[in-house]
């Protein structure tokens, strides 16, 4: 009984952390959207979006009639103000769905002195950042168990309500992974976590997304002290998720095995997204949020070149 009763304890106060821990994150929100549509707007720049015509329901331009196109295609009303003939051009319907998952458990919130924000907020930032890219681009974006995909212009603020909504439910707990239920095929998604939990259910979450073709994305998002670990001497480590507490005497001779056991994680997890197709990289919160992007930019590009092979074979 006491040993549950100390569960039961420690269950209440992690439970609390995660409270405060949501509603600090939700006042932080508004300068993460200012922070999200300055990254897009420095990747904007030779960015070109994937609008082009063809058979679909949504109108994109006018262009002029030509000889030999069925007469059903003629926009009478635009054509009455001018001496030529016009149709109305549909944009092409081959647009993507991406589902664009953001870490939110307690370990995103760690960040050092050698950081330039937590990586909660990284994340954040780089998942809000990517949804205007995309959507600018002519894709539908959203985020898997929370929203429906999305092409709307305000996509940044629509995303951050949707999270700022589900922080205030009572009894939230922020989930490590993304549901892990498979994904229609021409999707593909994006994961941006720090990935510090078991390989096995990243692998099977990963191996359960794309169980239908799709393809997708892992940015495991690191703190550059969790690569160096500099601490010495005697330490304290504490769990994000518990009460649980560990102290050592000579934290530095811990440094060796930590980095290979990370290493070891790192090609675990590399490994279950490289098996199914999916890109993988890393990024370090000490380096500008613009760097992720652009090169998570360019993967999601070369994901709808290869998928459109995948359906051609």
């Amino acid at each position: 009984m006491a040993d549950a009763r100390l569960l039961d304890e420690q269950e209440l106060r992690a439970d609390g952390r995660h409270e405060l821990g949501a509603l600090d994150l939700a006042r932080r929100l508004p300068s993460l959207i200012v922070a999200a549509k300055d990254v897009a707007a420095t990747v904007m720049h030779g960015v070109h979006g994937r609008r082009r015509a063809g058979v679909g329901e949504t109108f994109w331009q006018f262009r002029p009639f030509t000889m030999g196109e069925a007469t059903s295609r003629i926009d009478w009303r635009r054509s009455a103000r001018d001496d030529r003939v016009y149709v109305r051009e549909r944009e092409w319907e081959a647009a993507h769905t991406i589902w664009i998952w953001i870490d939110r458990s307690p370990s995103m919130a760690y960040v050092s002195s050698l950081a330039m924000q937590p990586k909660i907020d990284r994340a954040i930032t780089l998942g809000l950042a990517c949804a205007d890219l995309l959507v600018r681009g002519g894709e539908r974006v959203g985020v898997p168990g929370l929203t429906r995909a999305l092409a709307t212009r305000n996509i940044i603020e629509r995303l951050a309500e949707a999270m700022t909504e589900e922080t205030r439910r009572p009894g939230f707990v922020p989930a490590e992974l993304p549901p892990p239920h498979a994904l229609a095929p021409r999707t593909q998604a994006v994961i941006l976590s720090d990935l510090l939990t078991d390989p096995a259910q990243v692998t099977q979450t990963i191996h359960s997304m794309s169980s239908r073709g799709a393809l997708g994305h892992v940015v495991m998002i690191a703190d550059p002290v969790e690569e160096t670990f500099p601490f010495s001497g005697h330490t304290e480590f504490l769990d994000v998720d518990s009460s649980a507490t560990l102290r050592v005497g000579e934290a530095e001779t811990f440094r060796a095995d930590y980095i290979n056991r990370l290493a070891a994680h790192r090609d675990a997890v590399r490994t279950a997204a490289m098996s199914r197709g999916w890109s993988f990289t890393i990024h370090r919160t000490d380096r500008p949020a613009s760097e992720a992007l652009l090169a998570l930019r360019m993967q999601i590009e070369a994901g709808h070149s290869l998928g459109s092979y995948r359906e051609a074979v």
